[in-house]
């Protein structure tokens, strides 16, 4: 058995090229390794039932020379003065033993790890691990949870149980560590501690957990959190290389800082344990961060009274387009100024899983036009996967295509291919613009901007997942079949600047989108120009 782990961990380190990263970014993508792993564990208990048998086998041989051995060693002589059993004797060491010598050689591992080998340029890399950490660590603070809810699995719309170790959170803890992101790493560590302090068992040393934690702490400005860690540590571990060392550092820091504040005793640590709220998040690039996750969570959404009763519902017939005469679209207004619609029955489950199957072959992970170089690259605030999908794929595209046109009255000829999009754990898509802002922009020569979009849902979110619209406060979820329109430009031609929206992240759940980018060039009768710049 000794041998086959060395093997497998051998076997593990051959296989573990990066060959296919960012699986992490599609939930679409990953259940394919839901399956994957089921055929290796099939392939595992295959092994060991062979390994069993073979045992039994071993077993078997050496009970029965046990018993032999026993006779003949008490009267070696009298033993072999019987004819049979002096042949015997030379036939089992010429023959027998040679027998057993070969199936003790034996090796039923090889099945697995050609298993292994053939799954292997299958499975995630290390990026795929750092990026599903990061992205519970998106979620932890776009809906305000604590590490314990993940750790313990208290998230809103599970369906299945899944808890975090000592280890696992020790884990989450370091990444957060190695990155300097030590706002994180506090709470990460603190959870592995607390875990670890009520009992549960972990391979991951204590005096481990209190290196990092202490440490992070301090770089959190908390000196005298940082003393009581270090000194627990020292408990724990009086040789350690750095405990000591750090330990009189923070206190030459705090001593100095009471010094310069003219106090001369340290107040009580704080002995409560460390939540969301007790450190500052550090601020980043996006300025309105707390708006955008406040709408994520459905706060501060701007749905007024007066607001609500200008939203109305109607059947919408695309200005009496034949197709849609005897089955109107059901349309409901989402907000009014600037005017989003949603459009129920948009799709059917049928259409949908066409889609769905159409795209997962072609599923690349998600990109954003640099804003300086115009290049298409991949950005960490658009964490997802899409495929292009063109009419003549299927006749399912083209109907779609064909149903877009007659609902919005707007020519989709010159609009983009119908993007399929599928958000991974965490999947999101920070706040930005549909339109492009460059007015030089060669994509724009041909078609001309982003004149409107049309976004289908296709399928409903547990938790998370919504679309939301910072600036002036709406959130419209996802709902299974439906689609939402809005234009993204006036009809002068302007960019709307209030569309700026985004795609929260998805907590629990798989989201599927498809979106339609339509072009202003062959809109000009269709929507003509305003007068106004703002019409």
């Amino acid at each position: 058995m000794a041998a086959f782990l060395a093997l497998t961990l051998l076997t593990l380190s051959i296989f573990s090229s990066p060959t296919q990263a960012e699986i992490f970014t599609s939930i679409g993508q990953m259940t394919d390794l839901i399956f994957t792993e089921r055929e290796l564990v099939k392939s595992l208990k295959e092994y060991i039932e062979a390994e069993e048998l073979k045992l039994e086998a071993v077993k078997s041989w050496a009970n029965k020379l046990d018993t032999l051995t026993h006779a003949s060693t008490s009267d070696p002589e009298g033993f072999l003065a019987h004819p049979v059993n002096a042949y015997k004797l030379m036939k089992r060491l010429n023959t027998e033993w040679s027998e057993l010598e070969s199936l003790v050689l034996q090796d039923p591992s090889d099945g697995f790890i050609s298993n292994m080998s053939v799954h292997r340029q299958y499975f995630p890399d290390e990026e795929d691990e750092k990026g599903a950490a990061k992205a519970l660590m998106r979620l932890q603070d776009t809906y305000k949870l604590d590490s314990e809810s993940f750790s313990k699995g208290k998230l809103p719309g599970v369906r299945y149980n899944a808890l975090l170790t000592v280890d696992d959170c020790f884990d989450m803890g370091k990444l957060a560590y190695n990155e300097n992101d030590y706002y994180h790493a506090v709470l990460w560590m603190q959870q592995a501690l607390r875990q670890m302090d009520s009992g549960e068992d972990a391979k991951t040393p204590k005096a481990d957990i209190l290196d990092y934690l202490s440490y992070s702490v301090y770089q959190m400005g908390d000196l005298p959190r940082a003393i009581e860690l270090t000194r627990r540590l020292v408990a724990i571990d009086p040789s350690h290389q750095r405990a000591g060392g750090n330990l009189r550092y923070f206190e030459r820091m705090l001593s100095k800082e009471l010094r310069d504040m003219g106090r001369s005793q340290q107040e009580l640590t704080d002995e409560r344990p460390i939540q969301l709220d007790t450190y500052e998040r550090p601020k980043d690039y996006l300025p309105e961060r707390e708006v955008y996750e406040a709408l994520c969570r459905g706060e501060g959404i701007k749905m007024t009274v007066k607001r609500r009763s200008r939203l109305f519902c109607r059947y919408q017939d695309g200005n009496r387009n034949p197709r849609l005469l005897l089955k109107p679209m059901k349309e409901e207004d989402e907000w009014d100024s600037p005017h989003i619609v949603r459009f129920l029955e948009a799709l059917s489950d049928e259409e949908i899983e066409k889609i769905k199957e159409l795209a997962k072959p072609k599923l690349a992970r998600a990109t954003v036009r640099d804003p300086k170089t115009g290049i298409l690259t991949v950005a960490n605030y658009r964490v997802s996967k899409s495929a292009w999908l063109e009419g003549e794929d299927d006749p399912v595209i083209a109907r779609v295509n064909q149903r877009i046109e007659d609902i919005t009255g707007l020519t989709v000829d010159t609009a983009e291919l119908l993007q399929v999009a599928n958000y991974g754990v965490g999947g999101q898509y920070e706040p930005h613009y549909d339109f492009s802002r460059r007015p030089f922009d060669s994509n724009l020569k041909v078609d001309g901007n982003r004149l409107a979009t049309y976004l289908n849902y296709m399928s409903d979110v547990e938790a998370g997942g919504a679309t939301v619209f910072p600036d002036f406060g709406a959130a419209i979820w996802p709902r299974k079949g439906t689609a939402v329109f809005w234009y993204n430009l006036f009809k002068s031609g302007e960019g709307d600047y209030r569309t700026r929206h985004a795609a929260c992240p998805v907590l629990v759940g798989s989201k599927w989108v498809s979106n339609k980018w339509i072009h202003e060039r062959g809109q000009e009768f269709r929507r003509p120009c305003g007068l106004t710049e703002v019409d």
